[in-house]
Order: structure tokens, then sequence, then C-alpha cells
């Protein structure tokens, strides 16, 4: 079983801020709806933030890293050894994502949620109940005391994070093997094959991508977890990284952040997190559609509309980096735009148009 804190109730949604961002919307010197999808993301921040002035000037990045025994099966372009060195140049600056981090203002934490890592790496918070996964080809991914300390890893790292009053979290990955495990975890969420979910990851051909569809839809079967609890299939199919994704979405959405969704694997891990606890959805701001295949599907199923679609498909969480200008953009211009009243502009006739 999970801890009971994954089951309760996310923070109340405040629906007197958003009317109060709705009608400082009318007021604005604008036509009504000029600004598109900017205005319904800042009626919604404020309404999750519970505030008037909503916010996107602090969000940390909190990169989750785990390594996937399903790599034995040949679902990779790339080997293992990636992980480590990868979750190396995140800490030393050199990856996308922390160039992004930089960029933005953003703090950033790598989190060893599960590589295969037998010492702890400078720079990097080691917290997790095994180096990598197990062959979920063959046997489950996880006990269920490892998905358990998996949830908590992600738990600690936003009480981490929530001491520097985040406005918004953004949660990445890495390792390698991890859209494979994606892929088998939406497809059991879904109900779908693994050919409509499975892409080309890191970018193996097509021969390899029908090699990783037949392995996951055999695992998805030889599990029985096709339409199964969440628990169910993230321990069976699951990675240490998407279920610390995972705990970390719903921890957040209790304490009332809301956080900006990356690509494929961080949408499969809060589409899990939906499923085990619904009141964290409206906490979700997708942040972009990637060029993974399913992630479409994924979205769809949250019931959310990215906010840019660029064919990115690196994650580490650098997708929703990407979007988080416009974000803070939609904040300036609900905050900072003078309304008609205040330039003295006359204002739509209150009649009827002649």
């Amino acid at each position: 079983m999970l801890p009971d804190w994954v089951y309760k109730k996310c923070a109340e949604v405040s629906a007197v801020h958003r009317e109060a961002a709705i009608a400082q919307q009318a007021q604005l010197t604008k036509p009504t709806g000029a600004l598109g999808r900017l205005e319904q993301l800042a009626i919604e921040l404020a309404a999750l933030q519970a505030t008037e002035q909503p916010r996107a000037a602090r969000v940390p990045i909190i990169i989750f890293a785990g390594d996937h025994g399903i790599v034995a099966q040949g679902v990779s372009a790339y080997p293992q050894a990636v992980t480590i060195a990868m979750m190396a140049n995140f800490a030393s600056g050199g990856a996308a994502i922390s160039v992004l981090a930089r960029e933005l203002g953003s703090s950033l934490e790598v989190v060893d949620a599960g590589s295969l890592a037998e010492q702890e790496m400078p720079g990097i918070v080691t917290d997790k109940p095994r180096n990598g996964t197990r062959d979920f080809s063959v046997e489950a991914a996880l006990t269920p005391e490892e998905l358990a300390f998996a949830f908590e890893t992600g738990r600690r790292a936003v009480a981490r994070a929530e001491a520097h009053q985040p406005d918004l979290l953004i949660f990445g990955e890495m390792g390698i093997g991890n859209t494979t495990t994606s892929a088998a975890i939406a497809a059991s969420l879904l109900g779908m094959s693994a050919e409509e979910i499975a892409g080309s990851g890191t970018g193996i051909d097509a021969a390899g991508r029908a090699h990783k569809a037949r392995v996951i839809d055999a695992a998805v079967a030889r599990h029985g977890v096709a339409g199964a609890s969440p628990e169910n299939i993230l321990r069976a199919v699951g990675g240490l990284e998407i279920a610390a994704i995972c705990g970390a979405i719903i921890a957040a959405a209790q304490r009332r952040i809301p956080v900006l969704i990356d690509g494929f694997i961080v949408s499969v891990a809060a589409l899990a997190a939906v499923r085990l606890n619904p009141s964290c959805q409206p906490f979700l701001l997708p942040s972009h559609q990637s060029a993974e295949q399913g992630h479409r599907l994924v979205l769809r199923a949250l019931n959310v509309q990215p906010l840019i679609s660029l064919d990115l498909r690196l994650g580490e969480g650098s997708g929703a980096a990407i979007a988080l200008p416009l974000v803070r953009s939609a904040c300036a211009l609900h905050n900072g735009m003078a309304t008609f009243a205040q330039a003295n502009v006359p204002d739509r006739p209150s009649g009827p148009a002649g």
C-alpha cells in the first residue's frame, strides 16, 4: 500500500479569487479575450494560488533520476551508463536544463531516486530504495515497499522546495529506458496497445520501436495490469523516478503549489497521480506537447491543452522550462496592465451594437 497521505484531499481551488481574476481581465485595456489563453492561464493561477496577483517568479526545478531493468531487452539506443553521466552533467551545469535554469533564475536540484550509482555523487541528493528497477519483462519492477519509498522521495523533495516559497514547481526526469517504462504505464492506465503509445525515445528506428512495443505488450499481459489500479501498474512496470514525480505532484497540490508539467514521462506520472488522487488535477499546468508518440494521448486523458508544441523530446523538464516565460508573461499582463478607468480609455458601449 502507498502511504496514507497520497490519498488525502489536495488544496481547494479558490472560486472567490477566480471570479475576481475574471472581473480584473474584463477591466483591462484590451478587447475581451484578446490575449487568448494567457488570460485563462492568469485566471487559473490566481484561483490555484488564492491570490489577486498570480505569480511565476520563484520556480524551482527538480530533476529525478532513475535506471530501468527493462534496458536489458534492448529498448534504448543508449547504454545505462548515460544516466549517471547525465546526473553529473546536470550538477555541473552543462545540461540543457542547467542552461535553462540559469536563464530563468531558477534553482535546480537533482535527486537520485533510483539510478545504478553505487555511491553518492557531488551536488546530487541521494534518496532511493534501490539501484534501478528490476526487468519488468520477467518480474515486477518494484516491491510495494520500494514504490512507497519512491513516493516519499517525491514528497521530501517538495518539502525542501517549499522552504523557498515557490510560486510553481517544475519536475523533470532522467533515466535511460524511461520512455519504455512510461509507455508501459500509459498503456496500462489507458487500456491501449503499446503500438499506439510507444515512441522513438532516445532515437531508436522503426524496427527498434516495434520491438519496444512488443516487449511492453508482453509485459503488460504477463503482469495482467491493463486497466489495473495505479498502484499495481506502478509496482509491476513502473520506475523509481516516475513514482517519485507522481508523489511530488500530489504533495505539491496538497500544499497549493501548481506544477508546470513537462513532456511524455512527467505527463504519465501526472496521469497516475490524478488516477490516485483526482483532487490534484486542477494544479497541473501542461507546458508543451512533445514529439513522443503517446504524449498527445496522455494529454487528452488528462483533459488539458499544452501551451506550446515545438517537437521537443529531450525531457529533463526542458519543455516546461521553455514554456515558463509564457506563464510569467500571463501574470505580468494580468497584474500590470491598466484598466479602462485608470487609463481613461473609453470601454465598450453597454448597449447593443448598432
